[in-house]
């Protein structure tokens, strides 16, 4: 089975690791405590969280999986080689379960928070139940044929579609209210660093083993990272300089949902 060839490169990886995960489990706080002082999630796509929680609930389904299942893990073995590592950590598992937790705690903070006229948009609905329906007819697939494997792969396939999906309704809010009031520049800030050592993460694992395929073994915590990455630059870009803070306006009233209405 894989080992480490590095002892100090093992730690690095370890380090990065736990600093992606605390990062990003932290980046989840700052709106909390902003929708607190607020008593409003005005300024908050909701789609954006409906997204959230479908992207986070598969990816903790696809990394609890290939971390805990002897199953997956030989399958995956099979198919990338023994001496190939398992592309999942505890971190990932631990900020995944945190992820779902804190993203259904928004969620909550939605139902009694002032919303204005904000509501979560019919085609945000039609995604998520297209989506999970889709999980599930891979389930029944994957208990005929013993596919397990492939089916988290499938868990995996659907975060990152969610990954891509789910920034593009705040960036568009952002846009057409030329504003971030109500969102947390915290949060991205956090995510970005959470995005970055996420990908050196695997870098090191990647220079030890001397292969890629860590990489592409992974393509959900890959792209994760990099979609991740680019949106968050595209919100700092938004928030420090297309529309620098102004002064907010108590219970402002507009929506804008992922259809653009």
């Amino acid at each position: 089975m894989a080992s480490w060839n590095s002892v100090p490169l093992q730690v690095l990886y370890n380090v990065l690791g736990w600093v992606a995960f605390v990062s990003w489990s932290i980046s989840f706080y700052p709106q909390v405590i902003l929708n607190f002082h607020r008593k409003s999630v005005v300024g908050l796509n909701f789609d954006f969280v409906v997204l959230n929680l479908t992207k986070h609930s598969s990816y903790l389904i696809y990394n609890a999986s290939m971390f805990f299942s002897s199953a997956v893990q030989r399958q995956y073995h099979r198919r990338y080689g023994l001496n190939e590592m398992i592309p999942v950590a505890a971190n990932d598992v631990a900020f995944s379960t945190h992820a779902v937790l804190l993203t259904a705690f928004t969620l909550f903070q939605i139902s009694i928070y002032d919303r204005g006229n904000q509501k979560v948009s019919k085609t945000a609905i039609a995604i998520v139940t297209v989506s999970w329906l889709s999980v599930a007819v891979c389930v029944f697939v994957a208990i005929h044929r013993h596919s397990w494997l492939w089916l988290v792969s499938c868990f995996n396939a659907l975060q990152v579609a969610m990954t891509v999906t789910k920034y593009i309704p705040q960036a568009v809010m952002n846009f057409r209210r030329k504003s971030t009031i109500g969102f947390s520049i915290g949060n991205i800030l956090l995510d970005l660093l959470g995005g970055l050592t996420n990908y050196g993460q695997m870098a090191v694992q990647s220079i030890d083993q001397n292969s890629w395929v860590n990489f592409y073994g992974n393509i959900g915590k890959t792209l994760l990272s990099l979609v991740s990455i680019f949106f968050d630059i595209l919100f700092i870009v938004q928030h420090y300089v297309l529309y620098p803070t102004r002064k907010e306006v108590a219970s402002p009233n507009f929506e804008v949902d992922i259809e653009g209405r």
